[in-house]
This record gives structure tokens, C-alpha cells and sequence, in this order.
């Protein structure tokens, strides 16, 4: 039993070990590749003019701080991002549970479904604007139109997948469509939501940036293209950083949720 005990111990801590090693190496790998960028654009290996530096970015983060407009754009394009994750990830999801209760409105639906499934939504973006305006609403419904109709179809196989046996046994019983939606089906598909949901972190990022490229006065978007129009190249990489940052960010929540949902 002691050895027993002690083995798991030892598990443990070769777990623990092995996951901080982890974070070692990749801060580390993080570390290196900003201090070559350094060394690189100090010694003229690359033009810093046209790929920026660390310490460039920085000077750029100082100055858009120091003028209070740092945060402005951060919470507009995060703003914007999170609510066309949700309203995509919920619609989606929605849509999804009609088309698996009326199998009549699936079939009619299914080549309209592939069709905006393969139908670049960016090229919506100009029409969207003459609807919705020109501001953060036509932002937002790009952002959904570009992930909603991949929830659609990611949730609705994944309720498809769901064994056949067990939705006849649960009906053998005596349950309605309804409980066999709520108690067998969403329960079942819940690895295939959290898989919609990091699909969406990213769609999310990339319809919002876009929607900021052709409407926007405000937001991380509009930083990029502001400062590539100016030739303020420190500008647009320190966007993109940013960008990278909140996007990984936002997917760590998802990790997160998932591992909650798992407990």
C-alpha cells in the first residue's frame, strides 16, 4: 500500500515536472524569437522600417498609451469580437437543434446551408454596410455571418452522430423528442460544441478584423490599416501582437469551459 502510495506521488510529480517544462520551453522559445527580431533589426540583418522591433512595438504601445487610445481600440475590436462569437455560437447552435428536430426542414435547408457554407461572407461585407449602416452593427453581423453557418453544420453532425440505439431505447421508454434532445443528444454532443466554440474564437477574430478593415474608426483593425496607409509599420505589428495575444486569450477560456464542463 505505502509503495502503491508513493508511486502515485511520484506520478504526480513527473506530471507536474513534465507540464512545467512545458511552459518553460515555450516561454523560452518566445523569449528567444523576440530577441533575434531585436538583434536583427539593430544589426541591419532585416529593415527594421519594414519588419518593426520589439523595442519599436514598444515605443508604439508607450505612445498610444500616453495619448489614452490604447485601451479604446482593445475594448472595441474585443467588444465587437465576443459578441459575434456569442450571438454566432448561439444562433448557431439554435438553428442547429431545429434542423435535427424536423428532419422535412434539414433536407429543404441543406443546400442553401453548403452553398453560404462555401460563399466567401467577406464579399457580403459591402452589401452589409448599405444595410446595417456604417459602424460597429455591420462589424458584429459579419463576424456572425462568418461563424454561424460553420456552428450550424459542426453541431448539427455532431447531434447526427449521436447512437441511433440509444435514442430508440430512451424512445422504447417512452421519452419525447424533447427529452431525448435534452437529456441524450445535447448531453452526447458537448465535445462537439466546445470544438464549435474554438472554431468560433478564431472565425470571430477574422470577421471582426475584416469588418474593422472597411467600416472602422476604431478598433485594432483600424489600427492596421491606418498605420500601413501612413507607413506606420511599428503600429501594425503591434496590432497584430495584440491580436495574437487576445485571440489566445479568448481560446484559453475555451479550454477552460471545457475542462469544467468535463469535471
Amino acid at each position: 500500500m505505502i509503495d502503491e502510495i508513493r508511486e502515485h506521488e511520484l506520478y504526480i510529480k513527473s506530471v507536474k515536472r513534465r507540464k512545467r517544462n512545458i511552459i518553460i520551453t515555450r516561454i523560452s522559445i518566445l523569449v528567444s524569437i523576440f530577441l533575434l527580431w531585436e538583434i536583427a533589426g539593430d544589426l541591419k540583418w532585416i529593415d527594421p522600417f519594414l519588419t518593426s522591433t520589439p523595442s519599436r512595438m514598444w515605443k508604439s504601445l508607450v505612445k498610444l498609451y500616453m495619448e489614452g487610445s490604447l485601451f479604446k481600440h482593445i475594448w472595441v475590436t474585443c467588444y465587437e469580437t465576443i459578441l459575434g462569437f456569442v450571438l454566432g455560437t448561439i444562433l448557431g447552435t439554435l438553428i442547429a437543434i431545429i434542423l435535427w428536430w424536423s428532419d422535412f426542414i434539414s433536407k429543404v435547408l441543406d443546400p442553401y446551408i453548403v452553398v453560404l457554407n462555401a460563399l466567401p461572407k467577406v464579399a457580403l461585407a459591402p452589401i452589409i454596410i448599405f444595410w446595417v449602416g456604417n459602424g460597429a452593427p455591420a462589424i458584429i453581423l459579419v463576424a456572425l455571418l462568418i461563424s454561424i453557418v460553420v456552428t450550424i453544420i459542426t453541431v448539427l453532425n455532431g447531434f447526427n452522430e449521436v447512437d441511433i440505439d440509444k435514442i430508440k431505447l430512451l424512445k422504447t421508454f417512452g421519452a419525447s423528442k424533447l427529452q431525448v434532445l435534452i437529456y441524450l443528444i445535447i448531453p452526447s454532443s458537448i465535445p462537439t460544441l466546445v470544438s464549435a466554440l474554438k472554431i468560433n474564437v478564431g472565425l470571430s477574430w477574422v470577421g471582426v478584423i475584416m469588418g474593422e478593415f472597411l467600416v472602422a474608426k476604431d478598433g485594432l483593425g483600424f489600427l492596421i490599416i491606418f498605420g500601413g496607409q501612413i507607413a506606420q509599420l511599428d503600429t501594425v505589428m503591434l496590432s497584430i501582437i495584440i491580436l495574437a495575444i487576445l485571440a489566445y486569450l479568448m481560446y484559453e477560456a475555451v479550454e477552460f469551459l471545457e475542462k469544467k464542463l468535463r469535471m
